[in-house]
C-alpha cells in the first residue's frame, strides 16, 4: 500500500516495497513486473512516479529491461569479498555453485613489452595466452586473458586449464603462491564482451587486472577479467590504523 500523507516519497514507498518483495523471495529472479500504466492505475498516482522508481531499482540492479518486453526482477548478485587470494573455482564452490570454463584458445606466444615486464621475463619469451569463459551453474560470469610464463609454469595442457590452474601450480609443480596486487575499473562492455557475456550493448562491466606472485615474488600470471556488473559486486572491510 502507498501512503499519500507520509512525508517519504511515494517513488521511494514504491521502491522499498518492490526491495522487500525481492528479498523475502515473493518476487523470483526473472519475475515479470506490471507496466508503469498498470502501477499507475494500481496506485492512483502518475506514470512518471512510478518510471522514476523503476529507473531507481534498475540502476541498483534489482530489475532489468528488456526491449519490447517488459521489466523483469535481476539475479541476485554474486558477492565476493576482496581478501584473501582465492581462484574463481574455488570461490564458485564456496558459494555451494558448480564452477566451469569454456576455453576460447590456448596457445603459447611471444611476451609483449609490456607482459615480460609484468612478468619479469625476456622481450619474446615463450608466455602461455589462455582465453575463456568463466561460468557459476553454466551462466557466464567473466571473460578471462591469463598470461603465465611458459618456463615457469611447465607442462601445463588445455585439461589442466579447464580443470584448475592453481591446483596444478601448487599441488603438482610444488609452487606457492604468495600475494596479488589487484585493480578494479567500471568500463562499458565491448563487443566481444556482449557477445560472451550475453549481455547488452553497453552493459557496464567490472574490469579487473591481477598481478600474482610466488611466496618468493617471482611474479606467476597476469590476469584480466571482464565480470559482468549485474551479476557480481565485491566488497571490502577497512579499519582504520
Amino acid at each position: 500500500m502507498i501512503d499519500k500523507s507520509s512525508p517519504l516519497p511515494i517513488y521511494y514507498q514504491i521502491e522499498e516495497q518492490l526491495k522487500r518483495q525481492i528479498e523475502n523471495g515473493e518476487l523470483k529472479p526473472n519475475d515479470s513486473l506490471p507496466s508503469e500504466r498498470e502501477f499507475a492505475e494500481r496506485f492512483e498516482i502518475s506514470r512518471m512516479t512510478v518510471r522514476q522508481a523503476i529507473n531507481n531499482l534498475v540502476n541498483d540492479g534489482y530489475l532489468y529491461r528488456q526491449k519490447g518486453r517488459g521489466t523483469f526482477v535481476s539475479e541476485k548478485k554474486l558477492e565476493q569479498q576482496l581478501v584473501g587470494l582465492t581462484s574463481f573455482t574455488e570461490d564458485m564452490k564456496a558459494r555451494g555453485m558448480v564452477p566451469s570454463s569454456k576455453l576460447l584458445s590456448f596457445e603459447i606466444i611471444a611476451a609483449s613489452e609490456k607482459i615480460a615486464e609484468q612478468l619479469h621475463i625476456s622481450l619474446h619469451a615463450p608466455v602461455y595466452e589462455i582465453k575463456r569463459i568463466r561460468l557459476a551453474d553454466d551462466v557466464p560470469m567473466a571473460l578471462e586473458s591469463v598470461y603465465v610464463s611458459a618456463n615457469l609454469v611447465k607442462g601445463l595442457t588445455e585439461s589442466i586449464v579447464n580443470d584448475s590452474l592453481y591446483r596444478y601450480i601448487e599441488e603438482e609443480l610444488g609452487l606457492k603462491i604468495g600475494e596479488a596486487n589487484q585493480t578494479l575499473e567500471s568500463i562499458l562492455a565491448s563487443e566481444t564482451e556482449v557477445k560472451h557475456l550475453r549481455i547488452s550493448s553497453y552493459s557496464p562491466v567490472l574490469l579487473i587486472q591481477r598481478n600474482t606472485y610466488l611466496q618468493d615474488g617471482t611474479p606467476l600470471e597476469v590476469v584480466k577479467s571482464s565480470y559482468r556488473a549485474d551479476r557480481y559486486k565485491f566488497t571490502i572491510n577497512m579499519t582504520r590504523s
